[in-house]
């Protein structure tokens, strides 16, 4: 039986040409409804990427923002590196008197001694000489009592044992070396230094390099004395070994 198309005509719902038609469109209304759902579907999936990469982003700039305000220090007035006297490398403790002893450089630089931040003898001072440099300080006060040098190359050494003799009890003794401290260097001499707390004054010979820091009246050997061999294997200097350097701090004496 053919169908009808007229739109007035009963038969047309039934007519299985038009059912067929019918069919066709409304898959074709499946498909493209199954299309706009995909494409709603993705195109809130890439927004909420998009948006989710947005937060982390203001996080992340949030984050490093606050880790480089917590790093940055804090503004501070610059500070002058502290200075300890005689130029030591640390402070003294209290009741300590602090000092800075260098032997002679060959015989070309003098020696030079330091206390309590006051240089009492060096080449500017014009007070330095070849042999052994020596100061005297009062072990109480570190006040200066006298300072001289004793050429022990081409000089007498009575001058210098009478000198050590009449060092009073309580009197901090600092010796240094410039050039040769040790030819004219007798037994007497060596004894009476040793008596002040030396532990090497024996064994002094031409032209090594010695300083110490001892004391008239101490009952034991000195910890402030360093010395050096004059030896052509060793020698920083033609003929001369080098400069030795010492610092520390003096106990103070206390009847």
């Amino acid at each position: 039986m053919l169908c009808h198309w007229g739109r007035s005509d009963p038969w047309n719902a039934f007519c299985p040409y038009r059912f067929l038609r019918v069919k066709q469109r409304y898959w074709k209304m499946l498909r493209a409804g199954g299309v706009l759902k995909l494409v709603a579907v993705l195109s809130a999936f890439f927004v909420a990427i998009f948006l989710a990469f947005q937060l982390l982003d203001i996080k992340e700039d949030f984050n490093i923002g606050s880790i480089f305000a917590r790093s940055m220090p804090e503004e501070v007035a610059p500070t002058v590196p502290s200075r300890y006297k005689c130029g030591l490398s640390k402070a003294c403790p209290a009741g300590h008197f602090s000092f800075k002893i260098a032997s002679g450089a060959a015989s070309v630089v003098g020696p030079k001694i330091c206390l309590e931040d006051n240089i009492l003898m060096s080449g500017v001072k014009n007070n330095v000489g070849r042999g052994i440099n020596i100061v005297l300080v009062n072990g109480e006060t570190g006040a200066l009592i006298k300072t001289d040098f004793y050429d022990m190359w081409a000089g007498d050494v009575a001058p210098f044992i009478k000198f050590l003799k009449e060092i009073p009890d309580g009197t901090v003794v600092m010796m240094a070396t410039f050039d040769d401290p040790a030819t004219k260097l007798n037994e007497e001499a060596r004894k009476l230094i040793s008596e002040l707390g030396s532990s090497v004054v024996n064994s002094l010979k031409f032209r090594d390099n010695w300083i110490f820091v001892g004391g008239k009246g101490i009952k034991t050997k000195t910890p402030f004395e360093q010395h050096i061999k004059n030896s052509a294997d060793t020698n920083k200097y033609e003929g001369w070994p080098e400069v030795l350097e010492m610092e520390g701090c003096i106990p103070q004496r206390r009847d």
